[in-house]
């Protein structure tokens, strides 16, 4: 019975954080969603119009928005956060409030996660690599896509929503009870493009 009761604390906790990290995770994305839109179609109503996110010719969210990258789908990509991340906070609302949710929303939801995480690191290699210039609020986005993705993919393979063989059952609940290392790993990449990719400014602040 106690380690019944220990199971059903932990599976309690990992649901509240999971519903945490959703929830603040959407609304962190919301806001940098609806302040890169908010700035896109003001510097179309006034092309003299400042961009509070430009700081600098590194830190410069107008800069980024100029480029093809920046409407892949032909809209401006933060329309995409516009609509997925109202989702995200909705999905983080009800695991806090202890609905139970059907296997396939939950299976879909990790999936569109994924397809968030697939884009986010294509937009930080072009950001990177090809545009050389940091957009802030995009920086938020990513900031928060990696969390998102990660802790509803921990959540889903704790609960068997994402089948596991019996045979590998043992090893991925070992991997499990360390997931935030994993997490820590995905930021450190990040970190470690973006600090050697723009060395020479992150140099000049020293």
């Amino acid at each position: 019975m106690d380690e019944a009761f220990g199971e059903g604390s932990r599976e309690a906790r990992g649901r509240t954080v999971t519903g945490l990290v959703l929830l603040l995770g959407g609304l962190v994305g919301l806001a940098a969603a609806f302040d890169l839109t908010y700035e896109r179609i003001a510097t179309l109503i006034d092309p003299s119009h400042a961009i509070s996110c430009d700081f600098n010719p590194v830190l410069s969210c107008g800069t980024v928005m100029n480029t093809w990258q920046a409407s892949v789908f032909g809209f401006p990509n933060p329309m995409i956060g516009l609509v997925a991340f109202p989702f995200v906070v909705f999905m983080g609302a009800l695991l806090l409030s202890k609905v139970s949710l059907p296997r396939w929303i939950a299976l879909a939801f990790n999936l569109g996660t994924l397809a968030g995480l697939v884009f986010v690191s294509w937009l930080i290699y072009q950001s990177v690599y090809q545009i050389g210039v940091l957009c802030p609020w995009c920086m938020a986005v990513w900031t928060v896509v990696l969390p998102i993705f990660w802790f509803s993919t921990v959540r889903n393979l704790r609960t068997g929503a994402i089948p596991v063989g019996q045979d590998w059952r043992d090893a991925v609940d070992d991997l499990l009870r360390y997931h935030w290392i994993g997490l820590a790993l995905l930021y450190a990449l990040v970190v470690v493009l973006v600090g050697t990719g723009f060395w020479d400014y992150w140099s000049t602040l020293f």
